[in-house]
């Protein structure tokens, strides 16, 4: 059975996996000598988070993982059969929901993941070890590919300084990069996915992806964390190249 929504549009049901199941004990985590504060926090935050227990207990490389199955719920990128792209895959937890969710069979769909950093054999896929800002990118990945994309997804975020307008503009640099490629590689009716970090220049990049695609949203999944600056470009048909 399909939900609508307030407007009445369909509503994508939600499907066992994108959501953390049954009730944990919060863990109590104590100071340590030697051991900073903010350290104190990150373990606390990392042993109660459901999403990192939910991740081990599943076997996904990431609770990012559930990001994308969250996404996936809401509109339906994946099926059977497709070519799909995963940008800035490592260490491979939105890789394993693309083959997982496009049930790719022998024959049928192909995933191809590329990281400037190695990464993890997922078995089915093709790796790349490639920097996308390469020249040579596009073909390489068009080749391994056997074809235009069905979706192009991408995680991808520079590390992070700690000023929120350098951490921003790094990371709508990479955005563009992402969105350049799905330009040259996407067929017709496409999608893009991409991770990107509200600010001041979020609006000029919605506005170019906009040009391209029938349906451009920005969304934040339920996995993301609440004070993290991090959203979702979902834009779906696309149109033509850039």
């Amino acid at each position: 059975m399909v939900a609508k929504n307030r407007g009445g549009k369909r509503a994508g049901k939600t499907r066992a996996g994108s959501h953390p199941s049954g009730r944990s004990l919060r863990v109590r985590v104590k100071s340590a000598r030697g051991r900073k504060a903010s350290s104190t926090r990150w373990l606390d935050r990392q042993l109660n988070d459901p999403y990192v227990r939910e991740a081990k207990k599943l076997g996904y490389r990431s609770r990012s993982a559930f990001k994308l199955l969250q996404l996936d719920d809401k509109f339906r990128l994946f099926r059977p059969g497709q070519k799909v792209v995963d940008l800035g895959a490592a260490p491979g937890g939105w890789t394993q929901v693309v083959k997982q969710r496009a049930q790719m069979d022998a024959g049928r769909g192909r995933v191809v993941a590329v990281d400037i950093e190695p990464i993890e054999a997922v078995d089915g896929v093709v790796i790349l070890c490639l920097d996308i800002c390469d020249p040579l990118a596009p073909s390489l990945i068009f080749q391994a590919l056997g074809g235009p994309a069905d979706v192009i997804i991408s995680d991808m975020a520079a590390p992070l300084t700690g000023h929120k307008s350098t951490d921003h503009i790094r990371t709508g640099a990479l955005c563009e990069e992402a969105h350049a490629l799905a330009c040259e590689l996407l067929g017709p009716g496409g999608a893009l996915v991409m991770k990107a970090f509200d600010g001041g220049t979020h609006s000029d990049l919605m506005a170019a992806v906009k040009k391209n695609f029938d349906l451009v949203k920005t969304v934040k999944p339920e996995a993301s964390r609440p004070e993290s600056p991090e959203t979702y470009i979902v834009a779906t048909g696309f149109r033509s190249g850039c």
